[in-house]
């Protein structure tokens, strides 16, 4: 059994949780989610705390990687809707700007035209100087959609133009001047 799926999840305050069959309904300050449970796991909510336990013990490998993936989703879910999730990426380069125009994202990254990203149910967007921020509840949606960003201008090894993680590392490259400085 996983080790972390035995571990019980603590219901902060101001979060709802109720089980009803399959579903698991996630109520919280941010927001609310619904989650299906898979046939081979149980869900139990009890003493201020969510329980994952699998039916059957020593089952196959699917039910046994459920229940671990299970508690883990459920977890995200807790946090989603009590704290929520944030991404933030840094534009390098110049000319590079980005601005939020209603709901959605557009970015001028020196290509011909603007790209704009439009926003998506849970997600918010916001524009600080040459950071962009990333926020929601859904931690799969909010990595998603800075990755999506990051993949329009990714960062290149030269010079470090483009869009990327704060606190990435890029790893740099040398140059032309470089190889024939070292040639001579």
């Amino acid at each position: 059994m996983s080790k972390i799926g035995k571990m019980p999840i603590v219901i902060p305050e101001g979060v709802n949780v109720s089980v009803q069959g399959k579903d698991v309904s996630i109520t919280g300050a941010k927001g609310n989610t619904i989650y299906i449970v898979n046939n081979g796991v149980d869900v139990v909510v009890e003493e201020g705390k969510i329980v994952v336990s699998a039916k059957k013990q020593d089952v196959d490998k699917k039910i046994r990687a459920l229940f671990g993936l299970t508690r883990a989703n459920l977890a995200n879910i807790v946090k989603g809707v009590s704290i929520g999730f944030e991404k933030k990426l840094e534009m390098v380069g110049v000319g590079y700007r980005a601005q939020v125009q209603g709901a959605d994202l557009v970015l001028s990254l020196g290509f011909a035209h603007p790209v704009k990203f439009s926003q998506v149910q849970g997600i918010t967007f916001s524009v600080d100087e040459n950071k962009i921020t990333i926020s929601g509840t859904d931690k799969v949606l909010v990595g998603e959609m800075a990755a999506r960003i990051r993949a329009t201008k990714p960062p290149e090894p030269y010079k470090g133009k483009g869009i990327k993680y704060v606190g990435e590392r890029i790893r740099r490259k040398a140059g032309k001047a470089a190889k024939a400085a070292g040639a001579k």
